[in-house]
């Protein structure tokens, strides 16, 4: 009888993974609209719904640095047909900033793969009179500026908390919006003087003149910004800090429909016209497996453990 229901529980479960997905996914998007993962997911959902013939649709699902959505996947069944696309604030900054956090991205999550690395630029508002990060600096030192992020905790937080210890900037005035996208739009009204934000966000205004961008946070310069030094070049040695976007599931998902979905993923990574779409927005590539993604996802949390420890960074 055991070997019976055995078999039974066994050719259920095959039979689940060969019909996936056989209803709509949902693919959440740990960022408000306009956010890294949001731009991500947009263009994904539509090459993965070709591929499996179900509609896969994003949902935004903003808060707490990736935690309101990381904390609602966690405890979905893990079926497959809900997934994350979440960046390196939901998968390690929380962890580096937050002991008590209420979920694990290690023990709590399937990680499916890594997709793509945005590195942030800092750019100023054009009324800042500065031309250059040493004149960023010196007026940053002279009276005190005002920088805006895509919230506490974020890595646009993470990163400028950084810069200032680094830089020996006593203080700055920290503003927190609810989002990249709001952040933006404040640098470009001119509510704050900075900030650093990823590529995707600010590449137009970049090229329109509304924003001015000082330096780009990776040690290597970014092909979507070829003339953009890195912090490194400009002085600050060893600075290298980007977030890194992957797709997840709750725990427990089954091993064929990871291994499905990471390599119908593969195939739309590089098809050429999602290629040149994610390298215009300054997003380098990240495709890789289950057990490349895991080991990454370790050193990413001792990588921002470290930085948080480094900068004295508190959530306010």
């Amino acid at each position: 009888m055991k070997i019976l229901l055995l078999l039974a529980l066994l050719v259920g479960n095959t039979h689940a993974q060969d019909t996936y997905p056989s209803k709509t996914v949902r693919l959440i998007a740990a960022a408000a609209p306009g956010g890294n993962p949001d731009v991500l997911a947009r263009m994904l959902a539509a090459k993965l719904s070709d591929a499996f013939g179900k509609p896969f649709v994003v949902e935004n699902l903003p808060g707490a640095g990736g935690v309101v959505a990381a904390e609602q996947v966690a405890r979905a069944a893990p079926d497959g047909h809900t997934l994350m696309l979440g960046d390196s604030g939901a998968m390690a900054i929380n962890v580096a900033l937050n002991p008590r956090l209420s979920y694990s991205p290690l023990r709590d999550f399937t990680l499916i793969t890594a997709l793509a690395a945005v590195p942030t630029v800092l750019v100023v508002n054009p009324g800042l009179e500065a031309n250059s990060l040493g004149d960023y600096i010196r007026a940053a030192k002279a009276k005190q500026l005002a920088y805006g992020s895509a919230g506490n905790g974020s890595v646009h937080h993470l990163t400028m908390a950084v810069f200032l210890s680094r830089a020996g900037i006593g203080s700055m005035l920290h503003v927190p919006y609810k989002g990249g996208s709001a952040l933006v739009a404040a640098l470009v009204g001119g509510e704050v003087q900075s900030g650093w934000s990823g590529i995707p966000n600010v590449a137009g205004h970049i090229r329109s003149g509304k924003l001015r961008v000082l330096c780009i946070s990776t040690a290597q310069r970014s092909p979507s910004l070829p003339d953009v030094p890195t912090a490194a070049e400009l002085g600050f040695v060893g600075f290298d800090i980007a977030t890194v976007i992957g797709l997840q599931a709750p725990a427990g998902l089954p091993r064929e429909i990871g291994a499905r979905l990471q390599s119908a993923l593969a195939r739309a990574l590089r098809e050429r016209d999602l290629a040149e779409r994610m390298a215009n927005l300054g997003m380098e590539l990240r495709e890789n497996g289950t057990e490349h993604y895991a080991r990454f996802a370790r050193e990413d949390i001792e990588r921002y453990v470290a930085a948080v420890k480094a900068a004295g960074v508190k959530v306010e």
